[in-house]
């Protein structure tokens, strides 16, 4: 039994929005809601749940609309997006679900809709990549749309799309007084469940992308563009910032060395040696069959590695997900970082393991590490527990590196 739902792996998930309610996302109340209409259900029942909600405030943001009501509608509609986004994660794999697909699409319509209530409205970006675009959204700091600021660029990670992007950290950069780039890379979003184009790890190509586009709005101060990343993309805002000298800054939640050394310590409890570990693309096929037994056994583990891995990797097979997890590392590539940086360190996060070696490898000439703690409620991945004062510090640090005003 979780905080709220009674399924772990629907607790992790299912409390995500949590996160989300300084920001405008779903209240405890209606998390709770869906915890309790879930049940001992199984993940369609998670997912119908969700979606369910969804409808529900979607339904009530388009009557909001069309009595006038256009804050109201507003508000509604991005929060809609915000339980269309939660329901279909434990859906991920390949073949892609058409349920997972449907909901997408349903979240990227209201939020669509949401920001179009804005003054001045909002309306989506396509940022030409290679032989396809990318899915972006250009939004002004909150009463300051017309002045030429500092802009916060935001890159995701495994998990999550846009929109989890802007309840978890645009909101709280806007009301700053910074502008908000918001895109979706390849492996993520619109282009992992409809074009099929899968996660790479040289993501300055991709950012060289984004701000090519960026620095041609007439508001956006190409001399404070800074990036910043969450979950994996506390690995591919520094990988990006590694080989990209217009960023004024960088930012890393939290600071994530490499993909694969996560598996090494797994490794390491199945008996193999340190030395065997050194490239897990190399273990040999009866280890590779063990540690496939085990990941199978565990729920969490088997939806990270099989069914997400996989998927957003696109191979089929362990040792496949393993040698391109390995191209996944900042080995190399710390000491190339020219513009300010900061890591974050939450305790209880396995994936900031390294945040520290991390910080030591860089050369940059102002540099952060913020630690968070499970005594300020803020221990866990991405802090999501207290997103709210991960934004404080992290705003704090951006303010007083750009010297925002």
């Amino acid at each position: 039994m979780g905080l709220i739902f009674e399924n772990d792996l629907h607790d992790e998930f299912g409390t995500w929005p949590i996160a989300y309610i300084p920001f405008g996302g779903p209240d405890f109340g209606e998390i709770r809601a869906i915890g309790r209409t879930v049940g001992s259900g199984d993940d369609s029942a998670f997912y119908e749940a969700w979606v369910a909600a969804g409808d529900r405030v979607a339904a009530e943001a388009a009557m909001a609309e069309d009595r006038g009501h256009k804050s109201s509608a507003r508000d509604l509609f991005l929060r809609a997006s915000a339980f269309y986004g939660a329901s279909y994660h434990l859906l991920y794999g390949a073949p892609v679900d058409p349920r997972l697909v449907t909901a997408f699409r349903k979240q990227v319509e209201v939020f669509d809709r949401g920001l179009k209530l804005f003054d001045p409205p909002i309306v989506p970006m396509r940022i030409p990549f290679e032989d396809t675009s990318l899915p972006a959204y250009f939004i002004p700091a909150f009463g300051r749309a017309r002045e030429i600021r500092p802009t916060l660029v935001l890159t995701n990670g495994y998990d999550a799309t846009i929109t989890d992007m802007y309840f978890g950290s645009a909101v709280a950069a806007l009301r700053r007084g910074y502008h908000c780039l918001l895109f979706d890379g390849p492996g993520q979003g619109e282009l992992l469940f409809v074009q099929g184009l899968h996660l790479r790890p040289d993501w300055e190509t991709v950012v060289r992308a984004v701000l090519d586009v960026a620095v041609t709005i007439a508001t956006v101060d190409p001399a404070r563009i800074a990036l910043s990343g969450w979950s994996l993309g506390g690995y591919l805002a520094p990988r990006a910032a590694s080989d990209e000298p217009r960023l004024a800054a960088c930012i890393a939640d939290p600071g994530l060395w490499g993909i694969a050394d996560p598996y090494r310590a797994y490794v390491a409890k199945l008996g193999v040696t340190a030395q065997a570990a050194t490239n897990l693309g190399d273990l040999d096929q009866p280890i590779l069959d063990r540690m496939m037994q085990a990941i199978s056994s565990e729920p969490e583990m088997r939806w990270k590695i099989i069914q997400r891995g996989f998927w957003v990797h696109g191979v089929d097979n362990l040792c496949d997900y393993l040698r391109s997890a390995e191209q996944f590392t900042m080995t190399g590539r710390a000491e190339a970082i020219a513009c300010p940086t900061l890591l974050t360190m939450a305790e209880n996060d396995v994936l900031a393991a390294r945040a520290q070696t991390f910080f030591e490898k860089l050369c940059c000439p102002k540099k952060a590490l913020v630690r968070f703690s499970a005594a300020e409620g803020a221990d866990g991945h991405c802090e999501m527990g207290n997103r709210s004062l991960l934004n404080r510090r992290v705003l704090d640090w951006l303010d007083d590196t750009l010297r925002i005003i």
